[in-house]
């Protein structure tokens, strides 16, 4: 299920860049309907990611289903220049009637393999260029950081806590989706909740303390409200709040069952050793320790090599945000256009020529390369792009729910090798070739071009 209802969606047709409606204005004009295809992919690896984790598809082929421009849509554009009463009419009529090729959600992927390729007549896929970009791009970025930060954490817990500060409602939702689908348990947001069946999270916040005038008083209060309840200890002093945890232990005997307690400030480390040893000492073993704060991959790493007891963790800003990879060099290419190849020579982007499959070798249950080929050859290994559309329906493929793909990229990260599995960055990168028909193509039609 998608953010937005049928409804809104038909009121986002607009959310394209005014270029998109100015070609597709003139290919109408011109009488162009025969199919084009266009291939979405990343052109370089980021200089500190090891691999990325694909995501977005849901949303998208939501999307394509619902596209529709509305009346309201079309007054808004007879306000601007250049756009004709025949034009108008056509977008009135528009629907995506096209197929779609994609690469599974959680799926690993690298730089220059198709993750989406679009196959519809030339003006409907161009209008859909930014829409899907937008989508693939944040979720791919976002499952990236969170299959980082789930990996960091070696098993414990990991809960998003990004809603706050991640850039919009748009995005601060589908954090709540591409988390959960990476590997986190959950997220706090709820609107992630509804939409999308996303496990939600959350007790208290230092506020309800504050609110208060006796701690211990409100501690045991909330937590004779919600039993199994975490509660923050680190409003005023960690340890003075542990202590009053083990007060209220003692105080509610048999009734007590709060489930952790969370910190969320100063030395995390050396204040969740001293909470442990407080908490055991008192007989409280199953007392959980739950570690918030300014989190990310990095720190996570840290605490566990520091011998940090901590049980899980919610991860905010960073997750939301990822600021150390805010984005990818993503593009929507035309790679194909009345059943003849298209390419693209400008320096540094190169556009491999016609529609491409992406053939994975696995051995012993890991990965060890890829092969970018043309989409009719039957080159070694598993192919990764699967129709997941056709005339602008869903087929099954395409009908793959959240926990499907959760299960599937916890799969995927299973079969990542051992040297891509770290913070650092690999001395060799995984190896990514292009087949030898799909190079022959590519210097054909460049020899072609540049002959005039």
């Amino acid at each position: 299920m998608a953010l937005f209802t049928p409804e809104n969606l038909q009121r986002a047709a607009l959310f394209t860049d005014l270029y998109e409606l100015v070609m597709a204005q003139a290919y109408d004009a011109e009488g162009m309907e025969q199919i084009a295809a266009f291939e979405l992919f990343f052109r370089e690896m980021p200089s500190n990611r090891n691999y990325v984790v694909c995501a977005g598809l849901d949303d998208v082929l939501d999307y394509l289903e619902n596209w529709r421009f509305t009346d309201d849509d079309v007054a808004y554009l007879k306000q601007l220049p250049n756009f004709t009463e025949a034009f108008f009419d056509r977008l009135k009529r528009l629907r995506f009637t096209g197929d779609v090729y994609a690469i599974p959600e959680g799926t690993v992927v690298f730089a220059n393999e198709p993750l989406i390729r679009v196959e519809a007549p030339i003006l409907e896929a161009q209008i859909l260029e930014t829409l899907i970009l937008n989508q693939i791009h944040f979720q791919t970025v976002a499952a990236t950081k969170t299959a980082r930060v789930v990996m960091s954490a070696a098993g414990r817990m990991v809960v998003d806590f990004g809603s706050r500060r991640a850039h919009g409602l748009d995005a601060a939702v589908k954090v709540g989706r591409v988390s959960y689908l990476a590997g986190a348990a959950g997220t706090s947001n709820v609107l992630a909740g509804k939409v999308y069946g996303v496990p939600v999270f959350g007790t208290m916040a230092h506020s309800y303390i504050q609110a208060h005038e006796d701690e211990l008083e409100t501690l045991e209060q909330f937590s004779r409200m919600y039993p199994k309840t975490t509660v923050l200890v680190d409003t005023y002093d960690t340890v003075s709040g542990v202590e009053k945890v083990i007060q209220m232990a003692r105080r509610m005997g048999g009734g007590f069952q709060v489930g952790a307690i969370r910190l969320d400030s100063g030395d995390l480390t050396a204040l969740s050793k001293e909470a442990r040893q407080r908490l055991d000492r008192a007989g409280l073993e199953k007392v959980k320790i739950f570690l918030s704060g300014g989190l990310d991959e990095y720190k996570i790493e840290d605490l566990i090599r520091q011998g940090t007891p901590v049980d899980g963790f919610g991860v905010g800003t960073r997750l939301a945000v990822s600021p150390d990879m805010t984005d990818l060099d993503v593009v929507y290419k035309l790679v194909e256009f009345d059943s003849k190849p298209r390419t693209k020579l400008s320096s540094h982007k190169t556009v491999y020529p016609g529609r491409k499959q992406v053939f994975r070798r696995i051995e012993n249950g890991v990965m060890v390369g890829d092969i970018i080929a043309r989409s009719d050859e039957t080159v070694d290994g598993t192919p990764l792009l699967h129709s997941v559309m056709k005339g602008g329906q869903r087929v099954e493929a395409g009908m793959i729910s959240l926990e499907e793909s959760r299960r599937y990229a916890k799969e995927e990260m299973t079969r990542l090798p051992d040297y891509l599995r770290g913070l650092d960055i690999a001395s060799e990168p995984y190896p990514v070739l292009t087949s030898e028909r799909l190079e022959q193509d590519f210097l054909l039609l460049k020899n072609s071009l540049r002959a005039g």
